[in-house]
């Protein structure tokens, strides 16, 4: 029995150490395996991060958009601009040089406006097209001696922005006033809807001729010249002299003496009509309140 008991002892004793051995071993196994299949997820990592760079740059024109303007905001060359200009001249035959500027304003495509012209000046508006502005402005500073020039430029893109977005609303609510006129039944309600729509057609119209004239000042710019004669002497004053001088004179004065009179009494004027008012009533009130005179009786004479 002792034999046998020491020989389960030494079997036991080999039987845990075959058993630690494999342990180790399978350690070592699924170490290497872990390590022989870890190289691979890198890869597939570096594989995505190239496909996401491929699209990346296979999509310039989403990166160019998202660095370029921003959505809703005009760019350079879409902004609505009204331009005006003032040009002087000086030249020593003033209706000539009326005649070609208006030739000037023909050729460019415009047309003349208002004139006014006098013995030794003349004002004229020009309207021409806003891409020619410029070559006009040359054009007209060849014609005389330029003494003054003036330019301008009014940005007028919110407006126009403003106006338009008013307008499809204003649209989009008059379809549904009208909608509703033909869903009416009663003639109250076809009253009702009637004035309704008239009142939004009256306002979109209006929108609709604003729009109008902002398109017209940003198509068409406006040139005002003015031509002067080279060496006008200045006026002189009118002299009078003799009896009707005198008597001119003399009106004159009395207009002047007049007006000034007129103006004192017209600043006066309210200090009179709160000041006066209050202290009348005044008066009257305290005339009310004193009492009357009793007149004095004549003794009576004695008898004799």
């Amino acid at each position: 029995m002792k034999f046998s008991a020491r020989r389960w002892l030494v079997l036991v004793a080999a039987g845990l150490a075959l058993a630690g051995c494999g342990s180790n071993d399978s350690a070592k196994s699924s170490t290497s395996f872990s390590g022989e299949a870890a190289p691979a997820q890198p890869q597939q990592g570096s594989g995505s991060a190239k496909d996401s760079a491929g699209s990346s740059q296979g999509q310039p024109g989403q990166q160019g958009k998202a660095a370029g303007v921003p959505v809703g905001q005009a760019g350079v060359q879409d902004r609505k601009l009204v331009k005006t200009a003032k040009l002087s001249l000086a030249a020593s035959d003033v209706p000539a040089i009326v005649d070609s500027v208006r030739q000037v304003a023909v050729g460019a495509g415009g047309y003349t406006g208002q004139e006014r012209s006098d013995k030794h000046s003349a004002t004229v508006s020009l309207a021409v097209p806003s891409d020619k502005l410029d070559t006009t402005l040359a054009d007209l500073s060849k014609l005389g001696e330029v003494t003054s020039r003036e330019q301008s430029t009014q940005d007028v893109t919110e407006q126009v922005v403003d106006v338009e977005s008013r307008i499809a609303t204003q649209k989009a609510s008059v379809e549904r006033v009208r909608a509703l006129l033909g869903k009416a039944n009663s003639v109250g309600e076809i009253t009702s809807v009637e004035a309704e729509l008239t009142t939004r057609e009256a306002e979109l119209e209006s929108m609709q001729r604003r729009q109008q004239a902002l398109a017209g000042s940003v198509a068409m710019s406006t040139i005002s010249v003015s031509v002067s004669q080279k060496g006008t002497p200045p006026a002189k004053p009118e002299e009078r002299s003799g009896f009707f001088g005198g008597l001119a004179n003399g009106w004159d004065a009395f207009l002047t003496f007049g007006g000034g009179v007129l103006t004192v009494l017209g600043a006066l004027g309210p200090f009179l009509l709160f000041l006066g008012v209050p202290a009348f009533a005044l008066v009257w009130w305290l005339r009310k309140r004193r009492p009357a005179r009793v007149p004095a009786t004549p003794e009576p004479l004695p008898a004799e």
